[in-house]
């Protein structure tokens, strides 16, 4: 077997099958929002949710933590966040409308970390912290709260958080000479002997 072979091996795992499974849900996400089938949407949406939690999960189970994990788990992420906002804007533009501004929020906070990625490193960054897990799963729970018919404010929140942690990862991008995949947090960093950061 020679090492592309094997690459390519090594990178059909579970967590990363897992990961797989948010880019083939986006299209049929939008797909299903754009026919205005909302109770379909949110219920594939679960799905994409519970992959992304469990592909962590699974590669540290098995031992098949990576950078290429990461990365790829990164791109997921963003792609699915992207299509929660294209996707609801056409369920539920009346909502979408009355809370653009934490939307905004939302939206910026996936867009600009990676930008300060792309700006100094030339690539995505994936640092996994544990501001982003909070932000991920606070966002997630509050848009059902929200479209589903409840109250604004824990939504609202939740853009907070998810702009707070995405201020942690341009500050990690700021710090770390290079990139680097699963890192917990800025102080983690600030702890670190300054060869290696």
């Amino acid at each position: 077997m020679n090492n592309q072979q094997h690459t390519e091996q090594s990178r059909l795992t579970l967590p990363n099958i897992l990961t797989g499974f948010r880019f083939i849900a986006a299209p049929v996400l939008l797909w299903l929002a754009w026919q205005g089938y909302g109770i379909a949407f949110m219920m594939l949406l679960a799905i994409a949710f519970l992959t992304d939690l469990l592909d962590g999960f699974a590669a540290r189970l098995t031992g098949q933590v990576s950078p290429f994990g990461a990365t790829l788990d990164s791109w997921a992420d963003m792609v699915i966040y992207l299509t929660i906002a294209i996707g609801c804007w056409w369920l539920w533009p009346e909502i979408v409308y009355r809370e653009l501004i934490f939307v905004g929020l939302i939206v910026a906070s996936c867009l600009l970390p990676a930008f300060a990625g792309f700006s100094k490193f030339g690539r995505f960054t994936s640092y996994h912290t544990w501001g982003v897990k909070i932000a991920a799963a606070s966002m997630g729970l509050t848009l059902y709260v929200l479209f589903l018919g409840g109250p604004a404010w824990p939504f609202r929140l939740a853009a907070v958080i998810c702009i707070l942690a995405a201020l942690e990862e341009i500050a990690l991008t700021l710090l770390l000479s290079e990139p680097e995949s699963n890192v917990r947090s800025v102080l983690d960093v600030l702890k670190r002997p300054a060869r290696k950061q």
